[in-house]
């Protein structure tokens, strides 16, 4: 009986990996998507998916609240044990623009409702970019200049660079997260401008219709 039952929830969590891969590619490719899209991508039928997710909004939040944990674990990476400040800072940029997780930022904020959890994880992820930066700049390894609040854009425009080959799309987003590594340890002029104010992105996580 108990063979069963883990074979059953083996099953069931292997279907999640599946829908939440095609969910991924699906709604950063056109979040207006159909959620049969979804399970067309997925090879599972759609009363399989609507009893894994009981909506696309929930679906929505899943891929997001994914997101973020794999970002919030690249930054408590970061911030935590013996590692050079310098180079603890360049290999979390290193891991979160690998994750791609801002493309899901930029397709998907504004396509529902974010939940309070979401909310309080967001914060946290902002607390760990204080940290972080603070460390390293301490150190002596990066800019001045550079904020926490700087981050969420310099990682939504390294996501937005796009080629219809991945492998491709790696090698320019590392060649060009390279460019931005040098910018911040080795500045010349001072920025120009001020860094986003905290919280100046945050109205566009709500849903027009909703506003």
């Amino acid at each position: 009986m108990t063979t069963a039952l883990s074979g059953r929830r083996g099953q069931a969590a292997r279907n999640d990996e599946r829908i939440l891969a095609a969910a991924r590619a699906v709604f950063v490719a056109d979040p207006s998507a159909p959620i049969a899209a979804v399970a067309e991508r997925a090879g599972v039928g759609i009363s399989a998916l609507y009893r894994r997710f009981r909506s696309k909004e929930e679906l929505l939040k899943r891929l997001c609240a994914d997101g973020l944990e794999v970002y919030i674990a690249a930054a408590e990476a970061a911030v935590s044990g013996d590692v050079d400040p310098g180079e603890a800072f360049a290999e979390f940029m290193r891991r979160v623009v690998e994750a791609d997780t801002h493309s899901l930022t930029v397709a998907l904020a504004g396509t529902f409702m974010p939940t309070e959890h979401l909310n309080e994880r967001a914060r946290h992820a902002g607390e760990l970019n204080h940290q972080l930066i603070d460390r390293a700049r301490a150190a002596g390894a990066i800019r001045a200049d550079l904020e926490a609040t700087d981050l969420g854009l310099v990682f939504e425009q390294l996501a937005a660079i796009k080629t219809d080959d991945e492998v491709r799309t790696g090698e320019l987003r590392r060649r060009y997260l390279a460019l931005v590594l040098d910018a911040i340890r080795h500045p010349t002029d001072p920025l120009p401008g001020p860094p986003p104010a905290p919280g100046e992105f945050a109205g566009r996580w709500i849903p027009k219709s909703r506003s």
